[in-house]
């Protein structure tokens, strides 16, 4: 067998998922060079703490403090970008890949913020950017999009890319506990952060729809352009009344084609019981995609954590130093393809309204409803307390967002209703 080829690289940040790279690379450095006919060597690894880079098993005399001095190291072929933030990951990873030097990151908000930039400058530098850790962990989404789906015309991703939320959401199902009791169990065994407002807002969510429309149509798509409700306002009660109509409720990322559009969202969804992404539970991810060609694909895994986004940062290492990361990237923007508004989304609704229990409170709703447009396809009065306010849930058939919107607002200024309506959108 011919000795393995040197592939050296440098880590910038040995946090959780940097020091799981450190780890992989070195219990795995045989069988990788046996499979790949590449030696990925660690010269030099970045991070100001030192009990981080000794719980990393780097050596002191490969750590320094700023990861621009690796960019200095003209041995150093490719860097991993693992800082996280904006900032100075930016300035980091733009430096990097004008010194000629290959970048993998897991930096999901660096590049639906700046990938067209950083794409742009490995282009012009002959170099590539490694990301298939950014958007679902130890699932391979990138490379499917890239790789099995490059012959087709991709149609619509639906992913739940959040596994805090799915968490919360799981245990709200399943256990009927409300929202902050299913919050404050999640940081309790590690699922969610100190300050969780990136996953419950669902912005984490629209960092990675945006990564994945941008590969699937070719579009530079901004993440000011996608709509984004988190599940912060969710209550038991709608999660109770879907299962009962034979829904799950899952906060889903979508990036859907329509003509020369794609709309782009995140927000909690109906998902039909028999549909395979209902049953997604706990931490895990999945992602739906719909292919003119493929038909249905879904992929399903652990989405976050040390080990299944240090194993994707690897496998990306891997593709760069035996030459295969070159199809991974954002393509030029096409300049064909617009964003879709929200308001034209089309969509069938589930509405909770509380209304006073008297006679015609349903024909009055309706016929508001009736007057954008709207039919009901399935209405439920949840008790009867006669001259009181109780929950009525309508299912209507599919309607416009804008409509909805409107019917809405009109029916909240009716005498009949009280307090403010929910509004939860299906997801086929």
């Amino acid at each position: 067998m011919n000795e393995a080829k040197k592939h050296v690289v440098a880590i910038a940040g040995l946090g959780v998922v940097g020091g799981g790279v450190v780890s992989i690379l070195e219990a795995g450095r045989e069988s990788i060079a046996r499979r790949t006919g590449v030696e990925i060597v660690i010269a030099k690894a970045a991070e100001k703490d030192a009990v981080k880079a000794a719980e990393a098993g780097v050596p002191p005399e490969k750590v320094i403090g700023d990861a621009c001095d690796l960019i200095e190291d003209p041995s150093i072929e490719t860097v991993v970008e693992v800082i996280g933030g904006t900032g100075y990951a930016r300035e980091f990873v733009l430096g990097a890949l004008s010194a000629g030097k290959n970048v993998v990151t897991a930096n999901k908000a660096l590049l639906a913020e700046h990938g067209t930039e950083i794409f742009k400058a490995a282009r012009e530098n002959g170099v590539v950017v490694g990301f298939e850790a950014s958007v679902a962990g130890g699932v391979p989404i990138i490379r499917t999009l890239r790789e099995a789906y490059a012959g087709d015309n991709i149609r619509r991703i639906v992913g739940i890319l959040n596994g805090t939320c799915n968490y919360i959401l799981t245990r709200m199902s399943r256990e009927g506990v409300g929202f902050q009791d299913a919050l404050t169990g999640a940081k309790a065994r590690g699922y969610a952060e100190a300050d969780p407002t990136l996953d419950i807002s669902g912005t984490d969510s629209a960092h990675k729809i945006v990564i994945l429309a941008r590969l699937a149509f070719g579009e530079d798509f901004g993440l000011d352009e996608v709509y984004c409700e988190g599940i912060s306002g969710l209550e038991t009660v709608d999660i109770e009344y879907a299962a009962q109509l034979g829904y799950r409720v899952k906060l889903l990322a979508v990036a859907k084609k329509s003509g020369e559009e794609v709309g782009l969202r995140v927000h909690p969804c109906l998902v039909k019981d028999a549909h395979p992404l209902a049953h997604v539970d706990g931490v895990f991810n999945s992602v739906y995609v719909e292919g003119e060609y493929a038909g249905e694909t879904m992929l399903y895994g652990q989405g976050a954590g040390r080990w299944p986004t240090a194993s994707a940062v690897v496998a990306d290492l891997i593709d760069v130093a035996t030459g295969r990361a070159g199809t991974l990237s954002f393509g030029e923007p096409r300049g064909v393809l617009g964003v879709k508004s929200m308001s034209r989304m089309l969509a069938r609704y589930y509405i909770r309204f509380q209304a006073i229990d008297r006679p015609g409170v349903l024909a009055g709703i309706a016929g508001v409803l009736g007057q954008e447009g709207i039919s009901i396809a399935q209405a439920i009065q949840k008790g009867r307390r006669e001259g009181q306010s109780v929950p009525v849930v309508i299912i209507t058939h599919e309607a416009a967002e804008g409509a909805v919107q409107k019917a809405l607002l009109q029916i909240g200024r009716l005498d009949i209703v009280t307090g403010k309506s929910v509004l939860l959108r299906e997801e086929e």
